[in-house]
């Protein structure tokens, strides 16, 4: 980490906190916290899913959703209720290291990420947790910081636990400056509100460039990443999107969008997500999916390389050649990423009241 950044963000910081005596957003992190501490272990085992709702959607990186019960439920249809209260306790109070907390809840449960999971940590336990988002890693970037995430799948255990113990600096660093109750909220605040806007001046194009590379690697391509990236640009889009569905038999593909047409029947694209294996089981796959007349398209998800072969060894096969559509995993990504921002533009705007959805 640059420390002398770091000094003189500290600096920019006690300016800022003299002449502004009542800090909203800082309130703000203090209301949160005081209503995710108040979600014990005994409450979050007797939670009902209308709880759940609000929740889950006081969270600042469910902004991007704008109807938060549409996610709330799509959430508990993908997991089941019990399974999240499960998680969310273990995750939140249990007694493993963080790291194993994190890794196994992030492996178990579907549509709550990164983002949602350092916030409620943080939340519970400010003392020990950072916040990690697109704009706080960024922060991290900025003040030096080595192997920061970029995408979701290099968000590990590990790699969590280190961003927490790099926060906790940060903080022991505010208070030698002598500033008053600072935990990592605090910390997070002065990312957003100090670190952030003089990143982006600060920061070239070909930094940038540099600094968020899109990993070619198929060691890093993460399956379970991708198809819920996959699940929620169909839902951004309009469509019906699940993972994990048999659309005929003996074929049960990765992810599906889905539409009604009026009372004429549905469309569905059908995805699969290849990261290893035989190409011969997924074109098989991709074969019987088209057994079912409402699929339109069958897309197989793949690194550059893969998709030559999966194209190559699908050449000639009547049933899926002429539904065959590829998409490279890294274009996947940047679309997510592009989806998402829009949401939270156009969600901040507020146009759709809360009680109209």
């Amino acid at each position: 980490m640059n420390t002398e950044k770091l000094k003189n963000i500290i600096k920019k910081y006690k300016q800022h906190i003299s002449n502004n005596v009542d800090i909203e957003a800082i309130n703000e992190r203090k209301e949160r916290m005081i209503y995710y501490q108040s979600w014990t272990t005994e409450k979050i085992q007797s939670m009902t899913e209308d709880e759940f709702v609000e929740f889950i959607g006081k969270l600042w990186s469910m902004i991007v959703w704008g109807n938060k019960k549409y996610i709330a439920d799509k959430i508990i249809e993908l997991n089941g209720f019990n399974k999240i209260k499960k998680h969310l306790i273990d995750l939140l109070y249990g007694n493993k290291p963080i790291e194993k907390r994190w890794d196994d809840f992030y492996k178990n449960i579907k549509q709550i990420g990164p983002s949602s999971m350092s916030e409620l940590l943080s939340y519970i336990n400010p003392s020990e947790y950072v916040i990690c988002n697109k704009v706080t890693c960024a922060c991290f970037k900025y003040l030096g910081v080595e192997k920061v995430p970029t995408h979701n799948y290099q968000y590990t255990g590990i790699n969590y636990k280190r961003l927490c113990d790099i926060g906790k600096q940060i903080k022991e660093e505010m208070i030698n400056e002598n500033i008053d109750n600072v935990n990592l909220l605090i910390v997070d605040y002065m990312f957003w509100d100090i670190v952030y806007p003089i990143s982006k001046k600060e920061t070239t194009l070909e930094q940038v460039e540099d600094e968020l590379p899109i990993e070619k690697d198929t060691k890093l391509f993460v399956h379970n990443d991708i198809i819920n990236q996959i699940v929620e640009i169909g839902q951004w889009l309009g469509f019906e999107s699940k993972s994990e569905v048999k659309i005929a038999d003996g074929a049960v593909v990765d992810a599906i969008w889905q539409a009604q047409i009026g009372n004429m029947g549905k469309v569905i694209y059908a995805f699969e997500v290849q990261t290893h294996g035989s190409i011969d089981s997924l074109i098989l796959n991709l074969q019987k999916a088209t057994n079912n007349f409402a699929v339109q398209a069958i897309v197989a998800v793949s690194d550059e390389k893969q998709i030559e072969k999966i194209k190559r060894e699908s050449k000639g096969i009547q049933a899926i050649e002429s539904k065959l559509k590829t998409w490279d995993y890294t274009e996947v990504m940047e679309m997510h990423d592009c989806l998402e921002r829009s949401n939270e533009i156009i969600n901040n705007l507020g146009l759709v009241p809360d009680s109209f959805i």
